[in-house]
């Protein structure tokens, strides 16, 4: 019997499970929280948890994280310093320690300028002991990749860093985005090795030596040696994993694939098998990438959703994550009584700051300069976490001007807070923390809105339910290419309520608001998608282990590397030029370059793949070939061939009957 372990390193838990592949069986799951200051700690608690212990029976470990997508959203990346060859693109770039040299090569592949040996030494030099990471990019290296596989060279000969070249992440000729691409990813190099170090840290204490693969945007997977490589392709990797986890725990072929996690509530559309990628490359953070990824539609709700009023007096949830009241509640027992303490006092009542909140120190500030101020908030942290009421009577400061937001930014604290999750502790529908600080949080929230506590949980719920049927809505509708924005509605509730009476502006019809079922997964889908089920008037189906879905996906997904090649002609030499990611080469005919780009394709992403596989898989290879005319305008009406595009792509551990296709 074959099992794989699947691991994800989620924003607030890790998870685990064993899988039995062949009869499709969930030996053993478990879940523990993500430790972000040391992550073997969360990882080797989750084992600990699994309650399993023939870990020789293990052939595979397969993980999905977070971890990319969190560093690039919270501008987190390690500092990467940028060596531009030929240019520079206009627009903002996610790094400032910038270094341009001057060799250059046409569009064409064609060298306009050669690179200078003194030049690249001394850019490269510049950057000893600055920064974590190289990015390398340059002006139309896709068409001849030879100016970035020598600075490469040059940066691993002089340097001991992590170093990213652009043509090998991307084929496509957009400078800008290319070179935005190749800075994200050199910075998310060393966050995914800290990833795969410390999951091999604790393998090796359960003697389990076999391959490490890690799940990508598109829902395939890739060795662990890639992933170092090619970090950038890991984001949107723990929601990828949820619609594999969610196909493979329903065997559906069409449903609205939902998952619900700590921070965010991440929607695909499954129609007939398919899950649509975003050829165009996944936004994240603001930047855009030019990484392909599944069409994922991202809500920012969740368990861990920060619950706390505007500056109107009126009741939001998130779109910030927060810790949990009762999570931190039950490691630090005293922060019950500083919020019942505090929020009895006269001269705090009239202020507009969140009374639930409180705060610990995350890290320390190391080289960030600081106030005094937020270096006295610091030394008070140090001791253990508190409430902003008991930091501010400290401090001596009005709460309403503590203002705590450039240590929040800075990863420095992190604020704990009434969340979804505590309003399950207070309903008795979650046990596993510390109730009674969560029902401070809740009394708290309710004498704010002068409502009992069952009037106040009702709100919360109603509030909550609405947010997720505005969230199935405009992800249907954004799926249909539609421009009706949900979101936008002042009043989403009152629209929702229209809908259903077919009496509102929104103009739907109650039957088949939605026209696939709800597939849900994540730990708190159970306490509200019954309701959004009513609601939206649709099925749903909660699978068995959906709380542990998106390890269940890492486990069970498969291997998938994709290479394109283009071949355009040369009128100046009357020669075919192949512009593969390994080469720039010529050919006297098209017929012998299309054979050279598809055989080096194929040999290309199928060395990627089967040293990515052990040998009890088969892989698969397949090409695309497509030749581009433009029409007729010449006397002989004869149409004027552009150039050739070939795609191959080769597939490892088939595994389930879903694909990911490049949306039109």
């Amino acid at each position: 019997m074959s099992l794989i372990l699947g691991i994800d390193t989620g924003g607030t838990y890790t998870d685990g499970v064993i899988v039995e592949y062949g009869d499709k069986k969930i030996l053993h799951k478990a879940k523990s929280l993500t430790t972000r200051e040391d992550l073997t700690i969360g990882i080797e608690n989750c084992m600990k948890n699994l309650n399993f212990t023939d870990f020789e029976k293990i052939s595979l470990v397969s993980l999905s994280t977070t971890l990319a997508t969190n560093a690039i959203v919270e501008g987190k990346g390690r500092k990467t310093g940028v060596i531009l060859i030929g240019d520079c693109p206009e627009g903002k770039l996610p790094s400032n320690d910038i270094a341009v040299l001057d060799g250059k090569f046409d569009i064409k592949g064609r060298v306009i300028k050669n690179l200078k040996e003194k030049q690249v030494e001394n850019a490269i030099e510049q950057f000893r002991d600055t920064v974590d990471a190289i990015a390398i990019s340059g002006y139309a290296s896709v068409r001849n990749p030879e100016h970035e596989l020598y600075v490469k060279s040059k940066v691993r000969e002089m340097l001991n860093l992590p170093v990213a070249c652009g043509h090998e992440l991307t084929s496509s000729l957009g400078f800008y985005e290319r070179t935005v691409t190749s800075i994200l990813n050199a910075s998310l190099i060393p966050i995914i090795m800290e990833l795969i170090d410390a999951t091999k840290t604790v393998l090796r204490k359960y003697d389990i030596n076999v391959p490490i693969m890690i799940v990508k945007g598109d829902g395939s997977l890739m060795h662990e040696s890639l992933a170092a490589e090619k970090p950038i392709e890991t984001i949107l990797s723990g929601p990828a994993a949820s619609i594999i986890g969610g196909i493979f725990l329903t065997n559906q072929n069409d449903a609205i694939i939902m998952d619900m996690g700590g921070t965010t509530t991440d929607i695909a559309i499954l129609t007939e098998g398919v899950v649509r990628k975003r050829r165009e490359g996944a936004q994240v953070g603001g930047w855009l990438t030019r990484v392909e990824a599944a069409e994922i539609f991202t809500f920012g709700i969740g368990g861990d959703s920060y619950l706390h009023f505007n500056r109107e007096g009126q009741l939001e949830i998130g779109p910030q994550k927060v810790w949990p009241l009762c999570v931190l509640g039950k490691r630090y027992p005293h922060l019950s009584g500083e919020l019942e303490v505090f929020r009895e006092k006269e001269e705090y009542q009239s202020c507009s700051a969140q009374k639930t909140d409180c705060f610990m120190l995350v890290k320390t500030p190391g080289k960030l300069e600081l106030s005094q101020l937020e270096m006295e908030i610091i030394k008070i942290l140090e001791e253990r976490p508190h409430s902003l009421y008991y930091m501010a009577h400290k401090l001596g400061r009005d709460p309403d001007y503590l203002d705590l937001q450039p240590l929040l930014d800075a990863g420095i604290i992190a604020r704990i807070s009434l969340t979804p999750t505590d309003i399950l502790h207070v309903e008795g529908r979650y046990n596993k923390w510390d109730k009674r600080i969560a029902e401070i949080g809740v009394n708290i929230f309710a004498e704010r809105l002068n409502q009992s506590i069952s009037e106040f949980l009702d709100k919360v719920n109603e509030f909550i339910t609405n947010k997720l049927c505005i969230a199935c809505l405009q992800s249907q509708d954004d799926y249909k290419n539609q421009s009706f924005n949900f979101i936008g509605k002042e009043d989403p509730i009152y629209s929702i309520n229209n809908v259903f009476n077919n009496e509102g502006e929104l103009g739907l019809l109650v039957n088949n608001i939605l026209e696939k079922p709800i597939v849900a997964v994540g730990a708190p889908v159970s306490a509200w998608m019954h309701k959004v089920r009513e609601r939206l008037n649709t099925s749903l189906m909660i699978p068995e282990h959906s709380e542990v879905a998106n390890a269940v996906g890492a486990a069970v997904g498969q291997v998938m590397e994709t290479v394109e090649v283009l071949i355009r002609p040369d009128q100046t030499t009357k020669r075919f030029i192949v512009h593969a990611p390994w080469s720039r080469e010529s050919f006297t005919d098209l017929d012998t370059a299309v054979e050279y780009a598809t055989s080096g394709a194929k040999k290309y992403v199928a060395k990627t793949v089967k040293g990515a596989m052990s040998n009890s898989y088969n892989v698969n290879v397949f090409d695309n070939r497509e030749d581009i005319y433009t029409e007729a305008f010449t006397a002989n009406n004869e149409d004027t061939y552009v150039e050739t595009r070939i795609k191959v792509i080769a597939i490892g551990k088939p595994s389930l009957k879903v694909s990911f296709v490049e949306r039109n």
